[in-house]
This record gives C-alpha cells, structure tokens and sequence, in this order.
C-alpha cells in the first residue's frame, strides 16, 4: 500500500528586505503537499500549487519525476511520480517548488523493497535484487534496459536487437512469472532480445533459473560485462551460460580478458552435458569474490578462476562492477558455427527468476 501524506494547503510567505524590488515583496508560493511518504513501489500524486507569478518544480533525485500544468497561471499541479526503489534501502529526495525569490520544499521518503523471506539466500549473503518477473506482461525497465542494432555484434551475429517489439510482436514478454525471450523471423529479418540490468554489481552471487532454446543456429547466454565498458577483451566478460543449439544441452562458463580469450585460443572456460537443459529449467549460478570466479548448475561447480593476485589487468581485470546480462543470439561465429536451421524459429529462451545477493 502506498501512503502520500497530504498537508493542509500552506502558504510560504516571505517578507522581502528593503533591497528587494517592488516584484518580491508580496511574492508568495501556496502548495499542498509538505512530504510524501510511499511504499517501494512506483506510484504518483498530485499536487496543487498557487502562486503571484510564473513558478516551476523540480525534484533532485532522478527517481523523481515532476509533471507540472498551469505554471505560468496564478495555479495549477505537479505530478509527482515515484519509479520503483528496486533495492534494500530507504531512499530520499526533495522536490523544490520556485517563485520567484521563493522556494517550497516537499521531503520525499520511498521505503526499500521488502526481502522475500522465501528466497533463501547462499551462505553468507543476502539479497540485494531480484527480479521475479511476477508483474505487468513486458520486463520492468526501472530494473533492465535493452541494447538494439544490428552488425554481428562482434561475433557476425545474424539477428537485429530490438526494445521489447517488432512491427507489432512483442518478444519480450512476462507470464506467469516467467520472461520469455522470442528470436523471430519477421519479414524477412530475425529479430531478438539482448537486455542488461540497469544496476552493477562488484563481486556477489548471482542466479537465474532458465529454459533453454532449441535448435541449430539458437544462442542463448547468462552473462555479465563491465559497466565502465571501453574495450573488450581489456575490462573483461564473464560469461555464466552459454549454449548453442547445434551442440544441444551443453552448457559451458567462461571468463575473457586480454591474457586469456577466444580470439587467441587462450580463453579459461569448462563445458558439461546438461541431458534436459532445452526441455526443463535449472539454476545457474555464478560466485565473483576478489579471489576468484567460480560458476555452478544447479549448486555444482562448473568452472573456476583464481585470481593469481598478480594486479595485473590483462589477467585480472574483474575488480570492477558489472551489470548482468540475458540475450538470445542467431548464428554467429558460434551459434552458427555449423549452419542455422531456420525451421526453428520462433525460438524461445525461458528465465523464471534473476537473483543477486551480496556479503552481509
């Protein structure tokens, strides 16, 4: 539930001093709001305002956002919207109503996300965000922003990215708690999801839930690159999943970085046969520390990188934070290693839950 708390409509008078022209000296702000105090979740309120002259509001947190009508008459409103406080604190911030010399300040309180006490967290950590896909029927975009274009994306990918929907289809979709990314072909052109969370991360324990795609030419990945981005393999990429469909139900994890990639055939990564990936979900898990990176399916280790503690970013440049990321690629360098059967398409790639947890 969310409550505003509402104020008896106050009148900000202010006596001008002698050096004041004559403009201020009966310059007055009436607003109707003192403080809003809300629930975690997104929401808005109205409020009135009166003013002797032209007036404007703003607020100082981006989370914030003042819809204002009538500024420029003796009254009007501003619509005052909360976006979601995704994370495990209180939040604050003011909104600043201006006439003039005058100034009406309204405190603004957003409480955290409640813990889900049913998500049990790994030893030693706590949650700190999760994504449930439990609401609306798209992902939430307070939580995930999506990449778009075409160009292979380094890898001579066949699809283009797009935000959500394409020529009237939506491909990303939330149902019943389940986001399900569609690779499609639509006129003539495959269409896909790459989406990234809008918060970093340095070190934690992170874990989705997934369902793999079918069939040759599918490339979906758990993945996760640096937020600070500026060249690759430089800053590094840790990649939690990935399979491709021509190699059906193996699952690998690999990390990248300068000394060790693909590119040059160094690159550290560890492969299994996973017999229902494709037909049934199951939990991928990735735990970064200063120390090392090491990678599970459901709770058994895959793959693992030490820090050889050398401070050397070519070996180690996982000191960063980094956002996670889901998409689902065509062909590729990889995905399309052996052909893409395009009888497969639509295809589908299913993550019932994303989960980060920190140390306590």
């Amino acid at each position: 539930m969310i409550t505003f708390i509402m104020a008896t409509l106050i009148a900000c008078w202010s006596c001008s001093n002698s050096s004041n022209d004559n403009n201020e000296t009966n310059s007055y702000i009436n607003a109707s709001l003192t403080e809003i105090n809300s629930g975690y979740e997104a929401n808005c309120v109205t409020m009135t305002v009166e003013s002797d002259r032209e007036w404007n509001a703003f607020a100082d947190e981006s989370w914030i956002k003042c819809t204002i009508s009538g500024s420029t008459q003796k009254s009007g409103t501003v619509e005052i919207c909360l976006t979601d406080n995704t994370g495990t604190t209180e939040r604050t911030g003011t909104v600043t109503v201006k006439s003039g010399t005058q100034r009406h300040y309204i405190a603004v309180t957003q409480a955290a996300k409640p813990i889900d006490t049913s998500i049990v967290a790994p030893e030693g950590y706590t949650l700190v965000w999760n994504d449930e896909f439990d609401r609306g029927d798209r992902p939430n975009e307070e939580l995930w922003w999506y990449e778009t274009g075409g160009s292979g994306w380094g890898n001579n990918e066949l699809q283009n990215y797009v935000a959500c929907t394409q020529g009237g289809e939506q491909l990303a979709t939330v149902k019943d708690g389940i986001f399900t990314i569609t690779a499609k072909k639509i006129e003539g052109t495959v269409y896909s999801i790459r989406i990234n969370t809008q918060q970093s991360w340095k070190y934690g324990y992170f874990e989705a839930r997934l369902r793999l795609p079918s069939g040759k030419g599918t490339w979906p990945a758990f993945w996760m690159m640096p937020a600070n981005f500026t060249t690759w393999p430089g800053d590094g990429e840790i990649d939690i999943m990935e399979e491709v469909g021509y190699n059906p139900n193996y699952v690998s994890s690999a990390i990248h970085c300068n000394a060790y990639n693909h590119t040059n055939n160094t690159q550290k990564n560890k492969e299994i046969y996973l017999a229902t990936a494709q037909s049934d979900f199951h939990l991928y898990a990735l735990e970064w520390t200063e120390d090392y990176i090491r990678t599970y399916v459901d709770g058994k280790e895959l793959f693992y990188f030490a820090n050889d503690k050398k401070g050397d970013k070519d070996t180690w440049p996982f000191n960063a934070a980094f956002y996670l990321k889901l998409n689902l690629a065509w062909g590729g360098n990889w995905g399309g290693a052996q052909g893409v059967d395009e009888s497969a398409l639509p295809a589908t790639y299913e993550i019932d839950y994303v989960r980060v947890f920190q140390k306590k």
